[in-house]
């Protein structure tokens, strides 16, 4: 018995990063079994972070690792998205650097653990689907940025059309898989009005001068959101960077009709949605 248990501590020390976590159904398919892990936990070679999680043990739990071992380890399709992604990539340096939640986008739910993590943040999860008609966030599509068996990695830059991107993280340099700031954005302004804000919305943009033309006019052609292509264009009027003279706004499908966005808004008269009366107008 003490041979196995040794056997299977091994391979968990191969397989298993410090610091990373995985669920009791990962752990049941290396043959440990729950009086096995229990053991383990024992004797401080695991610890549990929830009900049904463990790890190996090495300092605080973060978010960042939670992600990672989900993007990785557990193959569950989500990428960090929104606000997250945009403050990630140095889109905030005018607000307040703690992340206190953390925006998933993928077409599955994630699983019910991680929001009983002790964790300072929340999750919130976004179905990607509903905003993407031509870009899902496939399943492994965290395994394409890194094979942890292998320590290597591959680049994102084919896939989703070049939207999704890593960031290195931690002493390992561990990728997390996240949306880049043009996908992020979209994303962010799917948000409006009601979790996200027209004044951030605008100085999010104001620091937009290097997005990639030829990356937002696929994500606007894909995105199935006539409000979010509205606010973008609405949004980018108002800051005109030099690649808006690269976009094809005709290409993109803008609706017909009005949008009331915001109650005792005024309309504003190119996109014809609804915006606060304290936004200038276009400048």
């Amino acid at each position: 018995m003490s041979e196995q248990r040794s056997s299977h501590l091994n391979r968990l020390e191969k397989d298993l990063p410090e610091g990373l976590v995985v669920d009791a159904a990962w752990l049941e398919k290396r043959n440990i079994a729950s009086n096995l892990r229990s053991y383990y936990v024992k004797n401080g070679w695991l610890e549990q972070a929830a009900r049904g999680v463990y790890r190996r043990p090495r300092g605080s739990l973060s978010w960042q690792q939670v992600v990672i071992s989900l993007q990785t380890l557990l193959a569950v399709p989500l990428v960090v998205g929104g606000r997250t992604a945009l403050e990630l990539q140095g889109f905030a340096h005018y607000l307040v650097h703690e992340t206190k939640t953390t925006h998933l986008y993928g077409p599955d739910k994630p699983p019910s653990w991680l929001n009983k993590l002790s964790l300072p943040q929340r999750f919130v999860y976004h179905n990607s689907e509903t905003l993407f008609r031509n870009q899902p966030i496939t399943l492994g599509l965290g395994n394409l940025a890194w094979d942890i068996s292998k320590g290597t990695g591959r680049d994102l830059e084919r896939f989703q059309g070049g939207s999704l991107g890593t960031l290195a993280w931690g002493q390992w340099d561990w990728p997390l898989t996240l949306s880049r700031p043009e996908r992020a954005y979209l994303e962010m302004l799917d948000e409006l009005p009601s979790n996200e804000s027209f004044h951030q919305a605008d100085m999010f943009m104001q620091g937009a001068a290097n997005f990639s033309p030829r990356r937002l006019q696929k994500l606007l052609t894909d995105c199935a959101s006539i409000k979010v292509k509205r606010l973008f264009f609405y949004f980018a009027d108002r800051h005109d960077h030099a690649w808006l003279k690269r976009l094809d706004k005709d290409a993109v499908d803008l609706g017909k009709g009005k949008r009331m966005l915001v109650k005792g808004g005024r309309l504003d008269p190119a996109y014809l949605i609804t915006v606060p009366e304290d936004l200038d107008g276009l400048s």
